[in-house]
């Protein structure tokens, strides 16, 4: 039991690890874009996760944890950060290749337009509950930035992809939060959530991964813009090429 977490992080990224070598993907060789997201976008969710914890927002259970901590986060907490952003950027990544998703600035504006109606709702409803509040608000001041400001063509892709991970957010969530488990990996203070769940997942959890991993495909898709400006300036070969891999 004490490696539950630890497990969870482990084989989430696993799969998508190898998979990074397989010679039609070449994902590694998008890790110097990668990897700096990545970090950035930890470092962020890192200090947030340690101010909620220290609030006692949440909290982790010390049956499924190998005792191994960074301040008040234990070091499965810190790696959830760099695991689960990895193998969704790399799905990002690898069904453009795959399924080869059409930009729809049209249908880009809606979502975008549908999602900071709803944020801003929840902001506004439920601005007591300091995890719901706080993950809306992320999410509006990314998606004025991304959709208003930067006037990003991705984002739909992103979207798409979003879609295909909430399976995969399901089950690494679940576990987290308690299905299939006697009690939970992780537990939230009911007064800081709408107590709304999906099974045994907080609602805001949905959103919440939303926020990081659109944080971490925003750093990536501007590094590998400022990448292939770079190559295109020395004349080498673009490996960032429209964020496709080949």
């Amino acid at each position: 039991m004490k490696f539950t977490y630890l497990l969870i992080d482990l084989f989430s990224v696993l799969v998508p690890f190898i998979f990074s070598f397989h010679p039609r993907l070449k994902f590694y060789k998008h890790w110097p874009a990668l990897f700096p997201a990545m970090i950035i976008s930890a470092i962020f969710f890192i200090v947030w996760d340690i101010y909620f914890t220290y609030l006692k927002i949440w909290g982790f259970n010390p049956d499924y944890l190998t005792g191994i901590h960074i301040g008040n986060l234990p070091i499965e907490e810190i790696l959830f950060f760099l695991c689960i952003p990895y193998s969704c950027v790399f799905t990002y990544a690898c069904l453009d290749v795959i399924i080869k998703t059409k930009t729809s600035k049209q249908s880009q504006l809606i979502i975008s337009s549908l999602l900071l109606a709803v944020s801003v709702f929840m902001v506004i409803k439920f601005h007591t509950n300091h995890y719901t509040a706080s993950t809306f608000a992320l999410l509006i001041v990314l998606l004025i930035i991304i959709q208003y400001i930067l006037k990003a063509d991705w984002l739909y892709r992103f979207y798409i992809t979003y879609l295909f991970l909430l399976l995969p957010f399901l089950i690494v969530n679940g576990l987290l939060t308690g299905t299939g488990l006697k009690t939970p990996v992780v537990w939230y203070n009911h007064a800081d959530i709408i107590n709304l769940r999906i099974l045994t997942i907080p609602f805001e959890d949905i959103f919440y991964g939303m926020d990081l991993i659109l944080l971490n495909v925003t750093i990536y898709s501007l590094l590998s813009a400022k990448y292939n400006k770079e190559t295109e300036t020395s004349g080498g070969h673009m490996f960032f090429q429209n964020n496709n891999l080949f």
